[in-house]
């Protein structure tokens, strides 16, 4: 098996956002049994290394963080700005054009 660039970014991305995830049903757990919790900032953390696709199903899912105005809108505005970098790095910058 040949490692390259892509592979390894699709196995970074599959785990980073596995554990955003996991992340969040394990904090929903936390809060039900009122035990010691999962810090917010650990979870915009793996969100901002890219595991926000996890971590917002994550919040679906589990019903997690999501009366928080923090999360609710925090999550997505990370999202919007991981596609853009992507989008950015992929076509690059848009030509300008001298008359």
């Amino acid at each position: 098996m040949e490692w390259t660039v892509r592979k390894l970014l699709l196995i970074y991305l599959l785990g980073v956002n596995l554990v955003g995830f996991l992340l969040m049903g394990a904090d929903k757990k936390k809060a039900r049994k009122k035990t010691w919790r999962i810090p917010e900032a650990t979870l915009f953390w793996v969100a901002l290394l890219g595991g926000t696709v996890g971590s917002i199903l994550g919040m679906q899912i589990f019903r997690h963080k999501t009366k928080h105005r923090s999360f609710v809108f925090g999550m997505p505005a990370i999202l919007i700005l991981q596609i853009i970098l992507i989008l950015f790095l992929v076509f690059g910058p848009i030509p300008v054009v001298s008359f």
